[in-house]
């Protein structure tokens, strides 16, 4: 410890390290901050239902909306002038049937937008969602047993049950059907048995090898998730999807999924929610080091940001950023989150 005397007034230095020294000032800060936030890492989602001259806007989900095909060539567009690279795709059908039938139908929403925005902008990554809940007329993610208790096609699994065989079959006919409509990326989410390893086939055997396969590799059965079903309107018509999602109290059984999706061919993994699961983020980042991977700021918590800083209770600049940061320092490599323009503007 070194005395120093100037005037009357004794002062104490340290030899040690302060680390106060590095918080001085914003250029300091800047130079010396360990992790980097910037449009580049983000992925924007967008809502697409049939119609014209569409854009209505998600009562839970303020700023975000629902799109018509048409309109997507200029919202690509702005999106691309912000330096988002990518863009994640959710279908509103016309139609809905116990099977999802317009998922894979070529005139679909999702395979319309697709080839708009490619042609719009060729550079942008579209990414597009395969599942079935925002098809089927039961809002659930597959084919169910049903059918009463002598007629279901399977007596000894419960009414309502997601059959997981039969719905592998239509996820590989959707993915290939976007495939064949331009996606970049297709990011199967329903949590089923098998999905990447279905889905890898069918897309080999139609002659799509070279697509990527963002796989929901651990997608929990989470209450964060309300406003995105308003968005895409697949709520559920009766019970829950927990006997698929995973249970939000396990940690371990997230490494396993995440272990079988890359036995089975995933070429990206995905964490959902991110800001409850946080811890998560980091354990698979650290045991699967090769892959890249996506963490899912998912609808409820951008609705809470939203709602809180329109009471005046939070900055939602300043929170948004806060948590994005959160989220990529936990060791996510990208971000799905709906803050993503706005975000992209706050960064410039």
């Amino acid at each position: 410890m070194t005395h120093l005397t100037a005037g009357s007034v004794a002062l104490t230095a340290s030899t040690a390290a302060q680390p106060r020294r590095l918080r001085l000032s914003p250029a300091i800060r800047t130079m010396v901050r360990e992790t980097s936030l910037s449009a580049g890492d983000f992925i924007y989602p967008l809502f697409v239902t049939h119609g014209h001259s569409l854009k209505r806007e998600v009562a839970s989900m303020p700023g975000v909306f629902q799109w018509s095909p048409d309109l997507l060539a200029a919202e690509a567009e702005s999106i691309a002038r912000l330096g988002i690279p990518a863009v994640l795709l959710f279908g509103i059908p016309d139609h809905k049937d116990a099977t999802g039938t317009e998922s894979c139908a070529p005139d679909g929403a999702v395979q319309q937008a697709v080839r708009i925005i490619k042609q719009a902008v060729p550079d942008m990554v579209v990414i597009t969602d395969v599942c079935l809940c925002e098809y089927t007329d039961h809002g659930h993610c597959g084919v169910l047993n049903t059918g009463g208790d002598h007629r279901r096609p399977y007596p000894q699994l419960p009414e309502g049950y997601v059959l997981n065989a039969e719905t592998l079959e239509i996820l590989a006919d959707v993915a290939v059907s976007h495939a064949e409509a331009g996606a970049d990326i297709v990011a199967p989410s329903g949590m089923m048995d098998g999905m990447v390893r279905a889905i890898r086939t069918g897309l080999d055997t139609r002659g799509f090898e070279h697509l990527a396969i963002l796989s929901y590799s651990t997608k929990y059965a989470s209450a964060f998730y309300g406003p995105f079903r308003d968005a895409a309107q697949g709520v559920p018509k009766f019970g829950d999807r927990r006997s698929h999602q995973m249970d939000p109290a396990n940690a371990r059984e997230a490494l396993r999924e995440t272990a079988l999706d890359v036995a089975e061919g995933a070429d990206m993994l995905m964490v959902k929610p991110a800001l409850a699961y946080l811890d998560i983020i980091r354990m698979i980042r650290e045991r699967f080091e090769a892959l890249p991977l996506v963490a899912y700021n998912v609808s409820g918590e951008y609705a809470m940001i939203k709602a809180a800083a329109a009471n005046g209770w939070l900055n939602e600049r300043q929170t948004a950023l806060e948590t994005l940061t959160s989220i990529k320092r936990a060791g996510a490599d990208l971000i799905i989150t709906y803050h993503a323009k706005e975000a992209a503007q706050w960064l410039k």
